[in-house]
């Protein structure tokens, strides 16, 4: 009976400390930052990005920044329009000509938007 007791205690003490572990901790949570918006497009204008590294930064939601998940959604919508996954096997990049002159002009506006976001919490 005694065995019987502690195996039961210690089964006890085993689920109720996952119970509380799991009831207090949280779920792992990715944030996009700007940082590496930048850095994948910098990697996609360099031809150095797969599409497997591309898809797994631009199709994730944004949903503490509206003004980069714009952004994302715009990236995401030149790869629909002038993206070419099939040759980054080849070597060759993943956007054309055009799709790679938006990407550009988008990671330029991006840049400045970060500068002007950095200044701003810089001033007193």
């Amino acid at each position: 009976m005694a065995l019987f007791l502690l195996i039961f205690a210690v089964c006890l003490f085993v689920i109720g400390g996952m119970v509380l572990i799991l009831m207090f901790s949280r779920t792992p949570r990715y944030r996009t930052e700007p940082e590496q918006l930048l850095k994948l497009f910098d990697k996609a204008l360099a031809n150095q990005v797969g599409e497997t590294e591309w898809n797994v930064v631009i199709n994730y939601p944004i949903r503490h920044d509206d003004y980069l998940d714009g952004v994302r959604r715009r990236a995401q919508r030149l790869m629909q329009e002038h993206g070419r996954p099939w040759q980054v096997a080849q070597g060759k990049p993943l956007l054309d000509k055009t799709g790679r002159e938006e990407l550009a002009a988008l990671r330029s506006h991006l840049a400045s938007h970060q500068r002007l976001r950095e200044r701003q919490r810089n001033q007193p």
